[in-house]
């Protein structure tokens, strides 16, 4: 049994509605990204597939070292930053959005110098 977060809205108006309550995005807009099939393809994979294969372009034949660290800092800090302009700054919010807590958030944003305070 899938999870209610994960859960398709139906076809018709009113249960759509409804089941696009249990999504966690509103609308049902999460469908893009086939939560419910991770074996899927959606245009975020096919965006970060396509930055990768670039990115082992350019390495030009080089084995990469720490390559997980590399792409992962890539995409976090973007992803904290719009989430937190989705969110109007606001920390709570966005942590709430990210599925993470705000400390975490916190962590996060200074590890990647985008507190306000820690710029100058």
């Amino acid at each position: 049994m899938k999870p209610s977060s994960l859960r398709q809205p139906s076809a018709t108006p009113e249960t759509a509605e409804a089941a696009s309550a249990e999504l966690p995005l509103a609308n049902g807009r999460w469908l893009c990204l086939n939560a419910h099939d991770p074996h899927g393809d959606n245009p975020v994979q096919q965006a970060v597939r396509g930055a990768l294969d670039a990115l082992w372009e350019a390495l030009e034949g080089d084995h990469p070292k720490d390559l997980y660290d590399l792409v992962i800092n890539q995409v976090e800090r973007p992803l904290l930053q719009t989430a937190m302009a989705r969110c109007g700054q606001n920390q709570s919010k966005a942590a709430e959005c990210l599925g993470i807590n705000r400390s975490t958030l916190r962590k996060k944003l200074k590890q990647h110098g985008l507190l306000a305070d820690d710029q100058d």
